[in-house]
């Protein structure tokens, strides 16, 4: 399959089209400035002033002109958990069938899932899944194994195919979550950040539970850029509907388009802040995009964490 047949075609193999998208991001990192991130170099760790010359990697310093040592095996391990939003509003946009070019916001963290559980396996790292709504519906804890990644994928692959017609309260289920990871972990959590019932910073309070067990953690804030932040819904008038409490409201999105870009402006900039004050990594990610911001908060935390 070519890679316009790729995204074309509609999502039906999360196993093969993770491992197509990893290669392609691997290939290209190949000719980015992150080429010393790339994960043939996850046995390796930059060699620091003073340290013992005896275990650098020559040949690998012949290759990047860069000094790495090799990392033994417990060095180059981890404990990986990916955490997903599966209420009702990570649903949209409504698409029948999925493909790369058309995604949920779900739809897109379910591929990134892969992407990540794919890019670990690589890594030999062990990864963890938990999925909630209204209710904590999955969790499995880290492992290595085949088998493991395996029911994961399946797991995954049920997110594009079960809409959910819920509500949920992140933080409720970001505590539940915190108290069953116990071993100190990268913590991956795909969510758009719309809370109905219930302040922002019950959300933060959960991550703060999260970073207080040692973990490191990713927020993955997960949008439509060209609606939801854009506001670009053309200028006939439309008939919005709330996707979790059907509320309804009928507009024109040009005559507030301007009004509400700035107040969502506004608002993914106090998550970034809020973020930064938690020491927790905010990476914003527009279903549209690709998952290369995905795969490289990944590599560059990974770096940061061992």
């Amino acid at each position: 399959m070519n890679l316009s047949e790729l995204h074309s075609s509609e999502i039906k193999n999360l196993d093969l089209l993770s491992k197509q998208v990893v290669e392609g991001f691997i290939t290209g990192m190949h000719k980015s400035p992150f080429h010393g991130f790339s994960v043939e170099f996850s046995e390796h760790k930059l060699y620091n002033k003073g340290e013992s010359t005896r275990h650098i990697d020559w040949k690998l310093f012949a290759k990047t002109e860069k000094l790495y040592t090799k990392k033994y095996e417990e060095e180059t391990n981890l404990r990986c958990h990916i955490i997903i939003d599966n209420s009702a509003s990570m649903h949209f946009p409504m698409i029948k069938n999925q493909t790369l070019n058309t995604l949920t916001k779900v739809g897109f963290s379910a591929v990134s899932a892969a992407c990540l559980i794919e890019i670990l396996k690589r890594q030999r790292d062990a990864v963890g899944l938990s999925i909630y709504s209204d209710s904590y519906e999955y969790y499995a804890p880290e492992k290595r194994s085949e088998r493991h990644r395996k029911m994961l994928l399946h797991q995954l692959e049920k997110l594009l195919d079960s809409p959910s017609k819920t509500t949920t309260d992140t933080y409720k289920y970001l505590h539940e979550i915190a108290e069953k990871i116990h071993r100190r972990s990268l913590i991956f959590l795909f969510t758009d950040m719309f809370q109905t019932n219930q302040e922002n910073e019950n959300l933060f309070e959960a991550l703060r539970h999260l970073k207080f067990n040692k973990h490191e953690v990713i927020l993955f804030h997960t949008f439509d850029g060209k609606l939801e932040l854009n506001f670009d819904f053309g200028n006939s008038p439309k008939k919005l509907v709330d996707v979790e409490t059907r509320e309804e409201i009928d507009i024109y999105s040009e005559k507030i388009q301007e009004k509400y870009k700035i107040l969502v402006d506004n608002y993914f900039k106090e998550l970034k802040n809020k973020c930064l004050k938690y020491k927790i990594d905010y990476v914003p990610v527009d279903i549209h995009n690709g998952f290369s911001s995905v795969l490289t908060s990944y590599l560059i935390s990974r770096r940061n964490f061992l």
